[in-house]
């Protein structure tokens, strides 16, 4: 292990995470929205030019108003949507970064600490919480969105975790969620960065539901004209959207290759998992190939650790293991 984590220890490779996670010289105010309209909180990520990418002022204010409305009796629901048709959110936006390493080493550590607490108080959080995930969703997007009581997919959804493809691991608690998915759905995903679409972000068991992305304004306007929202409530509107949906109903890549996936990522080492690929020789085991060979070696043999892990582990011990992860990517270019 300490061989794998020795090649981690690069300034070119520290540098590409830090252009992945989308650096931006744009300022904005009001980078998140955070309202109160009836009996709901209502969180907007509303950076549309960036793809709602979240930065460090972002993760803090939506921590602190969490905990406030989960405390508030009148805040009874939590929605959590993106500003613009294009993103949920992208990723995670360390714009100011780079200048803050200047004057303050721990500014690195600092952002994955503060989105992982955030990630952790999303899953304990005692609120009904409904992400709306419309649009791009990746790496901290899906962070602040799966561990939410309801997750709502368009068929415009795109959801990656693409991590290993920069010389990263899946975080953001990537090896929780993702081994918890149906059979080796989640070690497929996680190594090869696959980007779900539509209505397989339902399918894979990311979403909960599945609206067509016209009807989107008025489940929310449905859902925040509930009185008194209780869990049972929210998911009656929500279902009798997703009972209505007909878009890709009888669609699935995932459903079509499961049995591919299933066979060709069960194995425990990466060498394994790339000689059934070669075995299978079908066109889809062909075009995963190339994808891997593609990819960070040792965040390939890091990710398969970290997701056999997980599989075990609790949310919060994941997070502590991936802030370490990370950490160890990150240490030496300081």
């Amino acid at each position: 292990m300490c061989g794998l984590m020795s090649r981690f220890y690069s300034f070119k490779r520290t540098n590409t995470i830090l252009q992945h996670l989308r650096l931006s010289s744009h300022m904005d105010a009001a980078e998140v929205l955070l309202e109160r309209k009836g009996c709901a909180g209502v969180i907007t990520l509303n950076r549309p030019k960036v793809l709602n990418a979240l930065s460090f002022d972002m993760i803090r204010r939506i921590y602190l108003q969490l905990k406030k409305w989960e405390q508030d009796p009148e805040t009874l629901l939590i929605i959590i949507k993106g500003a613009g048709e294009k993103a949920f959110c992208a990723g995670g936006d360390i714009k100011a970064l780079l200048e803050a390493l200047k004057t303050d080493q721990n500014a690195v550590r600092d952002f994955f600490r503060e989105e992982y607490i955030l990630n952790n108080a999303i899953d304990s959080c005692r609120k009904p919480y409904v992400a709306l995930i419309h649009g791009i969703t990746m790496g901290g997007g899906v962070g602040v969105s799966v561990y939410g009581q309801f997750r709502v997919a368009t068929e415009k959804s795109v959801l990656a975790m693409p991590e290993t493809a920069i010389g990263l691991v899946p975080d953001v608690g990537g090896g929780y969620f993702l081994p918890r998915l149906q059979g080796k759905l989640g070690y497929f995903l996680g190594l090869t960065g696959f980007r779900l679409k539509g209505r397989d972000v339902y399918t894979a068991g990311i979403a909960t539901h599945f609206v067509d992305s016209e009807k989107l304004v008025m489940l929310e306007e449905d859902l925040l004209a509930l009185k008194s929202p209780s869990k049972e409530n929210i998911a009656d509107v929500l279902e009798s959207y997703h009972t209505k949906s007909r878009i890709d109903q009888d669609k699935s890549y995932i459903l079509e290759h499961m049995d591919k996936i299933n066979r060709c990522f069960s194995a425990d080492t990466v060498e394994q998992i790339i000689e059934y690929l070669q075995q299978d020789g079908s066109p889809f085991a062909l075009e995963q190939l190339k994808v891997i060979n593609k990819m960070s070696p040792t965040s390939l043999k890091i990710t398969l650790r970290q997701l056999m892990e997980g599989s075990s582990k609790t949310l919060q011990e994941v997070l502590l293991m991936e802030y370490r992860l990370v950490q160890a990517c990150l240490v030496l270019s300081n």
